[in-house]
């Protein structure tokens, strides 16, 4: 098959939908299908990085698109970024040929809503990989007002897109419920979470050195937040707990990663004068191991209203290191769900927001208990949320389209034989 794919990043970008997109197309293409993908020119943390226009790697052949490089240091700034994203996107759409399958997920949010109308005018099969759902998130983070004009538009855009899909991918059960509240038929909904990558993010006892060391970390119980720092991911109690171990200096706090709220806790670290609080970038996916490697405990965030609506996967790679994980949100979540199903209470702490003697706390008990999880807990879980299971899936989903014969447009100027001869003889 033709087969199409639609979002803001792509490799060799390190944002989370970059890396998920790109196993997925390495996969295609290991089946033998046609990859092609339309993605932005622009990193998305670092906008002043600048990717070729065109590039085919590994058989997969890339079309980026330019797109306006504001950043996220305010709402408008990143509504203009995704705007000309769009509109450069809708341009190029008009310009390919026709593919049998189009896979969309949600960076900028509602970009599917552009691929729904590009499958029902090029008869193509829509796949939407929810890894956000939107308008619903922006909503609950009071970026855009619960019943405005701009809730409801976007809204009818989402369940526009819904509609159109021939198959919705959503990321946890919480999720599915939502997009089935929308109207949408249970059936046509898949749940596959995003997998652990087996291939970049397992233990690395050199790789975790390296890191401590480049970083001054040595002889530290390091704690980590590692991925995107958003409102969506709320670490306020985490930051106060930080602040008050600031005397303890054993301790250090590592804030690795990107996104709009990166910058805050580096001022918060600043304004109170806090020495232990380190804001490093995203390491390159070569080196992810190893910096997943170097921290002690990892804290894994979700705010109270996003359950459904946003899925922390970095869980799935921590399962990887083996590392203890702390988690900070609601007592319902698909990380509870997890935690439910590992049952390692010893390296595995819940906490709800606001608590912050319960997160000294259970910082305090990860530092006593010290060593990694479970192997064998933390194997079998790796095994249910592994590449080798649910990339295999996703990837035999998207096999199960068969390709919409493309319409036939009768030619111009033909003339049936018969009609012709009639009209010479009676000439």
């Amino acid at each position: 098959m033709r087969i199409l794919l639609l979002n803001q990043t792509f490799y060799p970008d390190v944002a989370a939908t970059a890396q998920y997109l790109t196993d997925l197309a390495v996969g295609l293409v290991g089946r033998g299908h046609q990859v092609t993908v339309i993605t932005s020119r622009r990193g998305y943390d670092c906008p002043t990085d600048r990717f070729p226009t065109i590039e085919t790697w590994k058989g997969i052949t890339i079309h980026r698109v330019e797109a306006t490089g504001l950043g996220k240091s305010s709402r408008w700034r990143r509504a203009i970024d995704f705007a000309t994203f769009i509109a450069s996107c809708a341009f190029r759409l008009l310009r390919i040929p026709r593919h049998d399958a189009v896979v969309a997920l949600t960076s900028p949010p509602l970009i599917a809503f552009l691929a729904a109308w590009y499958c029902r005018l090029r008869r193509a099969r829509l796949f939407y990989w929810v890894m956000d759902l939107n308008p619903d998130a922006a909503v609950a983070a009071k970026w855009i007002p619960e019943n405005s004009i701009a809730a409801r538009g976007l809204e009818a855009m989402s369940r526009f897109s819904f509609r159109n899909s021939h198959q919705v991918i959503a990321l946890d059960r919480f999720m599915r419920d939502r997009v089935v509240a929308k109207g949408i038929p249970a059936e046509k909904i898949e749940v596959i979470p995003p997998w652990a990558q087996n291939d970049v993010a397992g233990w690395d006892a050199a790789g975790r050195d390296r890191y401590r060391e480049k970083h001054g970390l040595q002889d530290r119980f390091l704690v980590m937040y590692s991925g995107n720092h958003s409102p969506c991911h709320p670490l306020d109690t985490l930051l106060d707990a930080a602040k008050r171990l600031a005397q303890e200096p054993r301790f250090a706090f590592c804030f690795v990663g990107g996104g709009s709220q990166h910058a805050t806790t580096a001022r918060f670290a600043q304004d109170h004068g806090l020495k232990n609080i380190h804001t490093l970038p995203y390491s390159p996916i070569e080196e992810l191991g190893g910096s997943l490697s170097a921290a002690d405990l990892h804290v894994v965030a979700m705010g109270d209203p996003f359950v459904g609506m946003i899925h922390p996967c970095k869980v799935y790679n921590v399962l990887l290191v083996g590392a203890p994980i702390l988690y900070l949100g609601p007592a319902q979540s698909h990380v509870s769900d997890l935690f439910d199903q590992i049952q390692d209470p010893s390296h595995l702490h819940s906490i709800r927001h606001g608590d912050v003697d319960a997160m000294v706390s259970a910082i305090r008990t990860a530092e006593a208990n010290g060593g990694r999880g479970s192997a064998t807990k933390y194997a079998e879980a790796v095994e249910r949320v592994g590449a080798a299971t649910l990339l295999e899936k996703t990837l035999n989903l998207l096999e199960t389209a068969s390709p919409i014969p493309p319409a036939k447009v009768p030619q111009l100027g033909a003339v049936n034989s018969q009609d012709a001869r009639f009209k010479v003889g009676s000439a």
